[in-house]
């Protein structure tokens, strides 16, 4: 039986699921659990390499990966939900921590600092609540993701969903997927293609704080 977090409701997983379970051909590459990512360490709080998300959620993602797969797609994810303490590890990066080891990667043409002002970091982030994620797709007939005209987590530009940039292809790529979700009841944002965010999400005013593993679900 699962324990309840009476004196704590950020610590409160009951509402949540594993991706896994509801959406069975998702394939997942957690990248804070990893260390290629923006910061280039394992982030806090993403105790194993797995999505977490609300049940409401999970269950419009199971509609989108029902809609693309008779398309020849697949939803590959590289975030779901995202601890406060995840949150917090970003924002001491960006205002204490001098390495830039992976700024040629995922910012070469900002500072630091301008990740925040600019919005591609927040201090309080949508994943916290449980109904966010990052993702792409995958071309089930060759095993790779589809063009999407530049990389997850790339801070810049090039990232914006209506960006012009690129190529037809690369553009309906994007679109494609954004497609998908905006029609199964998520919200895209102006700034990154791959982040969606459910419109109607069960707990908007919450910023949880259990750790990303399938143990938390177990507690």
């Amino acid at each position: 039986m699962k324990r309840q977090y009476s004196n704590d409701p950020t610590m409160d997983a009951s509402s949540f699921v594993l991706l896994a379970d509801y959406v069975p051909h998702v394939v997942q590459e957690i990248r804070y659990y990893s260390t290629y990512n923006f910061v280039g360490e394992r982030i806090d709080g993403y105790e194993e390499p797995c999505a977490l998300l609300t049940k409401e959620a999970a269950r419009a993602l199971k509609a989108v990966s029902g809609e693309l797969i008779v398309q020849g797609y697949r939803l590959k994810v590289f975030d779901t939900y995202r601890p406060a303490c995840a949150v917090k590890h970003f924002v001491l990066w960006g205002i204490e921590d001098q390495d830039i080891r992976m700024k040629p990667y995922f910012y070469p043409e900002l500072e630091k600092q301008e990740l925040f002002s600019r919005g591609y970091i927040a201090r309080q982030s949508s994943h916290s609540r449980g109904s966010a994620v990052d993702l792409t797709l995958l071309d089930m007939n060759t095993g790779r993701e589809l063009d999407m005209g530049g990389p997850f987590d790339f801070f810049g530009e090039l990232s914006h969903p209506d960006f012009r940039g690129i190529t037809e292809e690369q553009y309906e790529n994007r679109m494609l997927l954004r497609r998908a979700m905006l029609r199964n009841g998520f919200l895209p944002i102006d700034c990154e293609w791959w982040h969606f965010m459910l419109a109607d999400e069960p707990y908007p005013d919450t910023y949880f704080a259990f750790p990303v593993s399938s143990e938390s679900l177990r507690r």
